[in-house]
């Protein structure tokens, strides 16, 4: 659980004490590639740390797969909605690689909230996930599909590798052929 550590202690210190607490309320596990952690319309049961793996969060709208957001190790994650309320999820949670996970229940990530340092560390990953989920809103909103692929490309390039075309399509919410004309646009663009 040494990269659970290290992630962690980017965001607070955290005291022996503290850190054999939390390990003894997460378990792990891992999971295959394309396996779901979680389907839409059961209820998440777990907050995770992804130590290893990339994962895709997807829905089903109107029959049509699409992408909401990717997950890269390490990171914590979870269906917030469907684990912090026990209602069905609105979402499903897809493994893209061959990942490793570490998991605890609502239950002990509640009690571990007497933690200063998980208190602290609870706090500050939301505070995180809602700056990115606020970034991700204004792109939407005032961005094209091109200019978020560029984006990617400048900030992650390796990303891109990773995931498969047609996911990545339904997340800049374009057709997968549209997309294949964007990469090769840049691409011309770049040699000469």
């Amino acid at each position: 659980m040494e990269p659970f550590k290290r992630f962690i202690e980017t965001y607070t210190e955290l005291p022996d004490a503290d850190w054999n607490r939390i390990v003894g309320c997460f378990e792990k596990t891992s999971i295959r590639k394309n396996e779901l952690l979680l389907r839409e319309g059961q209820v998440c049961r777990h907050l995770y740390f992804l130590e290893t793996g990339l994962l895709r969060y997807f829905l089903i709208k109107d029959g049509d797969d699409i992408t909401k957001f990717f997950t890269v190790a390490p990171y914590c994650f979870t269906s917030q909605v469907s684990f912090t309320s026990e209602k069905p999820a609105k979402e499903s949670i897809q493994a893209l690689e061959p990942s490793v996970v570490w998991l605890t229940t609502l239950r002990q990530a509640n009690e571990l909230l007497a933690l200063p340092s998980w208190n602290t560390f609870v706090r500050k990953l939301i505070q995180e996930v809602q700056y990115f989920t606020e970034e991700l809103l204004q792109a939407l909103q005032t961005e094209t599909a091109e200019q978020r692929y560029e984006k990617m490309l400048r900030t992650n390039p390796a990303l891109l590798q990773r995931i498969p075309l047609k996911y990545l399509a339904t997340y800049f919410g374009i057709a997968p052929q549209s997309l294949s004309r964007i990469r090769k646009k840049l691409s011309q663009a770049d040699r000469s």
